[in-house]
């Protein structure tokens, strides 16, 4: 992070900037040339005052010794539950996955760990007797499963960014839901294995969507099938992440089942919600997925113009308010990247390794593969401190 007194003087940038569209002129060379870098440039609206040092713990201040509970994980993408469960003091057993990129990922961060995922196994939960066959003869879990199933089925056909990325004539700019018959569907598959293994707890997250597509009666259907399975499960909650130390705003919807006669009690203790500022306050240390976007002359032109929290229609982008936690990281299709917001300080989008610590993914977790991938990875996942606060109290409530 560079401050206020390492900015260019801004008379001195608009020349610049001016001059590389008046002569056609690549930004990222004449920065170059300069002796420059993006982050020398600044907002028109800007203040030494916006640096304020807010208290943080991040997840690895936070890890809590092992307390041999098993875990399995569904749906892993990049590993936000996993990484919330394994801090909290869980075993993870193994993680499936069927992104062959996403499964690069878990491999790299968990050598020696087991990923149910391409190119070893297909990884996909619809091809049930293979995951069962894998799970019963690898992990030799047997029912009852005295750990933990945890699992987002995929969220796009609940999802009212993912849908709203399309045309209003396309068939996917209203969310389909339950009847995507690609994904709507893996819900029923997931709770197919809870109901084979029978884990002690299952936890099933995903986007407020799930709950709110047919005014819950898809969802609805699908616990009671676990209710008769045997299992205590209350009311669905919706959870914003910026509520439990996540300096992000985030809803999802969380269910926590168990087979016990106790019902998981959420929500449980908030913390007071933490501004952004903290993790642009602070240097980047390792510079892996620390890959910033060259932008044209003509881009931040625009952007330095913006006002904290304002939109950029053109790029549609928004600046970050450092005062407030962050609006929802964006994941982007399968098909295609994320995009970023804007960073507060500097005219430009985040990087890979910034939007990653909005998530509060470790620092040293690192993302494979290219970047418009890369940024897909982070956004889909669930934050692993939001994570970690869950299984916290699944620990706390069921297994202390």
């Amino acid at each position: 992070m560079i401050g206020l007194q390492q900015k260019i003087p801004l008379s001195f940038q608009l020349a610049l900037l001016k001059k590389c569209v008046r002569k056609d002129l690549d930004l990222n060379d004449v920065l170059e040339g300069e002796g420059l870098t993006y982050d020398h440039l600044r907002y028109r609206v800007y203040s030494d005052n916006d640096f304020v040092k807010t208290p943080f713990q991040t997840i690895e201040d936070l890890r809590r010794p092992k307390k041999n509970i098993p875990a399995v994980s569904f749906f892993s993408g990049a590993g936000g539950l996993d990484i919330g469960f394994d801090y909290a003091g869980f075993d993870n057993l193994a993680s499936i996955e069927n992104n062959e990129l996403f499964c690069d990922t878990l491999r790299f961060n968990n050598p020696g760990q087991l990923v149910i995922g391409p190119p070893d196994f297909s990884g996909n939960v619809k091809k049930r007797d293979e995951i069962e066959h894998i799970l019963k003869e690898k992990l030799e879990i047997k029912a009852p499963f005295e750990g933990v199933f945890h699992g987002g089925p995929p969220c796009q056909p609940f999802s009212i960014a993912a849908n709203q990325r399309f045309s209003r004539k396309d068939s996917n700019f209203k969310r389909r839901g339950f009847s995507d018959k690609e994904r709507g569907n893996l819900l029923d598959d997931y709770i197919w294995f809870i109901e084979k293994f029978k884990p002690k707890v299952f936890l099933i997250e995903n986007v407020p969507g799930l709950w709110e597509i047919d005014n819950g009666k898809g969802l609805s259907k699908a616990l009671q099938r676990l209710a008769k399975a045997g299992y205590s499960i209350p009311e669905p909650k919706i959870l914003n992440a910026a509520d439990f130390g996540v300096p992000q705003k985030r809803r999802r919807l969380v269910i926590v089942g168990s087979r016990t006669k106790t019902m998981f009690t959420m929500p449980f203790d908030k913390v007071s919600q933490i501004p952004c500022s903290v993790i642009f306050d602070q240097k980047i240390k390792n510079k892996t997925n620390h890959l910033t976007r060259e932008h044209a002359a003509e881009s931040v032109l625009r952007y330095m113009e913006l006002a904290y929290g304002q939109r950029d229609h053109l790029g549609r982008v928004d600046r970050l308010n450092p005062h407030f936690p962050s609006k929802t990281v964006i994941a982007g299709g399968v098909a295609g990247g994320g995009r970023s917001h804007l960073h507060p300080y500097s005219p430009r989008t985040l990087s890979v390794r910034e939007s990653a610590r909005l998530q509060t993914f470790p620092e040293n977790y690192v993302f494979v593969g290219p970047v418009a991938r890369q940024f897909t990875q982070v956004g889909n996942a669930v934050p692993p401190l939001l994570a970690f606060r869950i299984a916290e109290q699944i620990y706390k409530q069921f297994y202390k």
